[in-house]
């Protein structure tokens, strides 16, 4: 597997832990297929946050391109807020 900044990292954890971002995302922006992804939420988990995980996107429709509707076209849900990089986060 490649080397990844921590950032990236938390990242590709949060994609994959999202519904309706399909592994296919994470494949496009940093080329890790759905069997890389799988080994590297293995890698970078705890065993029960794996499983727990693992349970949750197998089999779901959301995580998968070609299973979703029609309707759905985009990596983003409608309801993410854009996220500027130029800005600091003030919380």
């Amino acid at each position: 597997m490649e080397k990844f900044t921590d950032r990236e990292v938390d990242r590709i954890i949060e994609m994959a832990w999202e519904d309706r971002t399909p592994f296919e995302a994470i494949e496009f922006q940093f080329g890790l297929a759905e069997k890389d992804v799988i080994k590297f939420m293995q890698k970078h988990m705890k065993p029960s946050s794996f499983r727990m995980w693992r349970k949750r996107v197998q089999g779901r429709k959301t995580k998968h391109q070609n299973l979703r509707p029609d309707d759905v076209k985009t990596f983003k849900s409608s309801r993410q807020k854009h996220i500027s990089h130029n800005s600091i986060s003030k919380r």
